[in-house]
């Protein structure tokens, strides 16, 4: 079985928490990231932060393999640096079919006006990498000698895997609304960050899937340009505790509160099977580092609630705190309703 994990809003919605945890309890046999190094995920776990750029977060699972997807695209420099700060060079293994970032396509970037100027592009060379894929000019992972002892079929080890009856754990990166295809054109990434964008960089089909896991974040945030609804001043969201800065640029997030509209559209889309929403604590009083459903603040439950209401899905996982335990698991709870 496939569980996949996709970004609810424009990313930053918390997938590294979400998917360390997932890794801890459900012990997938694979974890496959996609996406690229414009994307950070944050892991926390037993006191120390990891911010991965191209490794799953569920690397803090000891016995899982890890997987880099072929429609994952990869900068060298960045990925042996989290292998070593991870230890985990012995359980990687990467598509031959990834693409690989280099300086070259990050100058590009930094040149572009549209990207650099008005789309508020993380300048890391994803799209001109991407862009040379398409143009079939970009070397793929496997045209790399310091590549060659990871190198991998991740769609048939995927496979092999869901037919054994193993789990295997998909991390989507950055959200719904930042995808090519879907999102707010032309302040998007490079590719379909939907479920089934996220399905297509794994290279399998549809009918190993077992659950959609749509993120959402308790308020909405995102870096860049383009429009977002009921959007805040930095002030404001400074004093209601809801200022943030990227994994990756450092910027500061612009924010806005929860949107159950667009949350709705999101579960629909992706054929969200289930949502996790993070950083209740930050809302709400007296949820930090909760881990029991009944134990959260009233308030909070009966916020929860009037989403599920809204949305037409079970919020099944509840982020109380930046550890990756720090969550509320609802799933037991409510398959057995």
């Amino acid at each position: 079985m496939i569980d996949i994990l996709v970004g609810g809003f424009y990313g930053d919605e918390g997938k590294g928490k979400v998917a360390s945890y997932l890794a801890l309890n459900d012990k997938p046999r694979i974890a496959v990231r996609t996406g690229s190094i414009n994307a950070g995920h944050t892991a926390v776990y037993n006191g120390n932060s990891y911010k991965l750029r191209s490794i799953p977060s569920a690397f803090i699972s000891a016995g899982t393999e890890l997987a880099i997807s072929p429609g994952a695209l990869i900068k060298l420099d960045i990925l042996f640096k989290e292998m070593e700060t991870t230890k985990t060079r012995q359980r990687i293994m990467i598509d031959g079919h990834a693409g690989v970032i280099t300086e070259l396509e990050a100058e590009e970037e930094r040149k572009d006006s549209l990207l650099s100027d008005k789309v508020g592009s993380t300048k890391q060379g994803v799209g001109a990498a991407e862009s040379k894929r398409i143009l079939r000019s970009l070397k793929l992972a496997k045209d790399y000698p310091e590549l060659s002892e990871f190198i991998a079929n991740v769609p048939e080890k995927v496979v092999d895997c869901v037919k054994d009856g193993g789990l295997v754990q998909v991390e989507g990166s950055q959200g719904h609304m930042l995808s090519l295809y879907h999102g707010v054109y032309p302040y998007v990434t490079s590719r379909n960050t939907t479920s089934s964008g996220i399905l297509s960089d794994v290279g399998v089909g549809p009918k190993y899937v077992g659950s959609v896991i749509a993120i959402f974040k308790a308020f909405v945030t995102r870096v860049g340009g383009g429009p977002m609804d009921n959007e805040m001043s930095p002030e404001k969201a400074r004093e209601l505790g809801l200022q943030e800065f990227g994994t990756v640029t450092g910027r500061q997030r612009r924010a806005a509160p929860f949107d159950p509209k667009l949350a709705k559209e999101v579960v629909r889309i992706n054929s969200a099977t289930e949502v996790a929403i993070t950083k209740v604590d930050v809302l709400f009083k007296g949820a930090e580092k909760v881990r029991s459903y009944g134990l959260l603040p009233k308030e909070a439950k009966e916020w929860i609630e009037g989403i599920e209401d809204e949305i037409g899905a079970n919020v099944t996982l509840i982020g109380t705190g930046e550890d990756a335990l720090d969550m509320v698991d609802r799933r037991k709870e409510i398959s057995g309703k």
